[in-house]
């Protein structure tokens, strides 16, 4: 008797550890920082290299604004609900939290595309969404078309003129970022 008590108590236990495996490979296959989201961590205690990349490469190019009308830390722009007034200054804490903040939550919109989901995010964190969405580098990463070098790289115009410095950014961004 005190045997099969024993032993049912132990089927009990490996049950409910087993419902717990379970249950936690379910929640990490459904969360947007899971092991199976888009292969890139934007998330957390650890970003992942590329993602730290992407963060390099934008403070690089945007510089830290100060009392720059609607734009403030690394770029990120203030609209209304954001709980950010026009002008404010940030400290570089500050700023670089906003902007890990801004390129995660890009990351997590274009997230079904797998690892191209930085290179949009890193796009969209300068273009706009609503300007990433009707790109041919979109379309063409959405019908599964991988060769998007030279639509990429076109993002380059300031007012329709070639502009030197984001020449050089879309290259640095599509080198570090582009996960063949």
């Amino acid at each position: 008797m005190n045997t099969n008590n024993n032993l049912n108590r132990f089927k009990d236990s490996m049950r409910r550890l087993l419902y717990s495996i379970l249950l936690i490979i379910i929640l990490m296959a459904i969360s947007p920082f899971g092991v199976f989201s888009s292969g890139v961590k934007t998330s957390g205690e650890g970003f992942s290299p590329e993602f730290e990349k992407a963060i390099a490469i934008i403070k690089k190019y945007e510089g830290l604004h100060r009392n720059r009308g609607n734009l403030i830390g690394y770029g990120h722009q203030v609209i209304a609900g954001d709980g950010y007034k026009r002008g404010t200054n940030l400290t570089e804490k500050q700023a670089d939290a906003l902007l890990r903040k801004d390129l995660s939550d890009l990351c997590k919109r274009y997230r079904s595309f797998g690892k191209d989901s930085l290179i949009l995010s890193a796009l969209a964190y300068n273009c706009g969404t609503g300007i990433v969405a009707k790109s041919s580098v979109y379309k063409k990463l959405k019908n599964g078309n991988r060769d998007v070098k030279t639509a990429y790289l076109s993002y380059n115009r300031i007012r329709g003129k070639v502009n030197s410095q984001l020449k050089r950014r879309r290259l640095e961004e599509f080198d570090a970022l582009f996960i063949p």
